[in-house]
């Protein structure tokens, strides 16, 4: 569900969206959800001083909390 919803949001911002790729790392008390892009799509993914990537993270952990997950999200 989380994976998606940050695949979707992602392909929305990037000129490249096939290039967008979510890696789903399951750990033990949080699940971690890697964002890959484009190199050139990457400054429209973190914004200017990162208030995209910061925007990203809370819509996640929004959707996170009602299933009672902890998430995070790196930007790699």
């Amino acid at each position: 569900m989380m994976k998606e919803l940050l695949e979707t949001i992602a392909k929305a911002l990037v000129d490249n969206p096939e290039s967008v790729s979510v890696n789903e790392v399951e750990g033990e008390q949080s699940l971690i959800l890697e964002l890959k892009v484009a190199k050139e799509d990457m400054g429209k993914v973190i914004g200017k001083q990162g208030r995209i990537a910061k925007a990203i993270r809370t819509v996640i952990k929004a959707a996170a909390v009602k299933e009672n997950k902890r998430v995070v999200v790196e930007i790699l």
